[in-house]
């Protein structure tokens, strides 16, 4: 059985991400602050394995025993391959930092960038030893590598999943059953998200414009689309550690 551990499945991409998952021989565990029914109901019909946990990874604080009865529920000797992905994320505060509340600031490091340093800890601690195919992927975004006016927590966040997965993947590469590490940048998607993005105050995002633009020109992927693509990207062979932008797939 190939096992997926995938964190945000309440709506957009990690929704999407979640329903291509659904199928034979795959048993899904979905991570997200509230239950998705509809997730749920299709595991039924599909007749497919999905454990799903109602959990806020802003309370970073409990995170790890969380896990710790995450992995209890999970059979070591059924396990094929095992992957985690790292999709949970929030754009807010949106503004320039003098604006920026304390608690902003911290619920955007906890969600897009604690989280997934805790969750990759308590994963590889747990299945390092286990000699079959494991893999941490995280949705990571284009930018954590270009500064946007008004996106100062998230940029960093991202700029800090990107340099996390690049160490964790160098310490991966002399252990005899090695975690491959993987951030993957999954391009301009058609999200709430977006929405968010395009009813932002222009004096808080100085490049509201351009998204607005990017809708109104039909650029946007559709979740199922980039959903389609991280996946792609996520079974082929990619480097130890890498840093993927499907835009240059």
């Amino acid at each position: 059985m190939k096992y997926f551990i995938l964190t945000g499945t309440s709506r957009g991409l990690g929704e999407a991400m979640a329903k291509q998952l659904l199928k034979e021989d795959h048993h899904l565990i979905c991570i997200s602050r509230t239950l998705n029914q509809s997730l749920m109901q299709l595991a039924d019909q599909r007749g497919v394995a999905l454990n799903y946990y109602p959990f806020d990874l802003s309370q970073v604080e409990q995170l790890e025993e969380f896990m710790k009865d995450v992995f209890r529920t999970i059979p070591m000797e059924e396990i094929e391959a095992i992957t985690l992905i790292n999709n949970a994320g929030i754009l807010t505060p949106v503004k320039p930092i003098e604006y920026c509340k304390s608690e902003e600031i911290i619920q955007n490091m906890n969600i897009n960038l604690i989280a997934p340093m805790i969750l990759t800890s308590a994963f590889v601690s747990h299945f390092l030893h286990l000699p079959v195919e494991k893999r941490v992927v995280t949705i990571s975004s284009g930018a954590g590598k270009k500064p946007y006016f008004g996106w100062s927590s998230y940029c960093s966040a991202k700029a800090g999943v990107d340099l996390f997965t690049r160490c964790v993947g160098t310490e991966q590469e002399q252990q005899p059953y090695p975690v491959k590490m993987l951030s993957i940048a999954p391009g301009v998607v058609d999200t709430q998200m977006q929405v968010e993005i395009r009813s932002t105050q222009k004096e808080h995002f100085r490049d509201v414009d351009r998204f607005i633009a990017l809708k109104e020109e039909g650029q946007l992927l559709s979740a199922d689309q980039s959903a389609e693509l991280v996946l792609k990207v996520m079974n082929e062979e990619q480097g130890q550690g890498m840093i993927v932008d499907i835009r240059s797939k």
